[in-house]
């Protein structure tokens, strides 16, 4: 259940206290959330090595797809024109860029997670 919880609150997975994002960002992408190199509280590193989020990019993928599928699916039901489908996905893609980069990158560092051990 913690790594839901981390994932919601954005929170470091090792201590739960940290935010792992300094920044939200902003609406459309025009400027990422920036996330810390490190937990300030227990010192666990966010940024294992090059190239580590490079998996959250499927994890974003999905979430995109389950959100482009959940919108024909609710146009399909309540028989609304293919236009204004494609225009509704468009809208709601944009706007929830930001929020899949974030969720995605939480729930990649969450997946990977390795308990550290203090060695004081």
């Amino acid at each position: 259940m913690s790594y839901i919880s981390n994932v919601l609150t954005g929170t470091c997975p090792n201590c739960n206290k940290t935010k792992v994002f300094k920044s939200k960002g902003n609406i459309l992408l025009l400027r990422l959330p920036k996330m810390h190199k490190e937990c300030t509280n227990c010192g666990y590193e966010f940024h294992r090595e090059t190239g580590f989020y490079f998996g959250a990019m499927y994890m974003s993928y999905a979430l995109t797809v389950a959100e482009m599928v959940a919108i024909f699916v609710l146009g399909a039901i309540f028989q609304v024109s293919w236009l204004i489908q494609f225009t509704a996905v468009v809208v709601i893609l944009l706007v929830l860029a930001n929020f899949n980069f974030r969720v995605s990158r939480l729930m990649w560092l969450n997946l990977f997670y390795k308990k550290e051990e203090d060695g004081n």
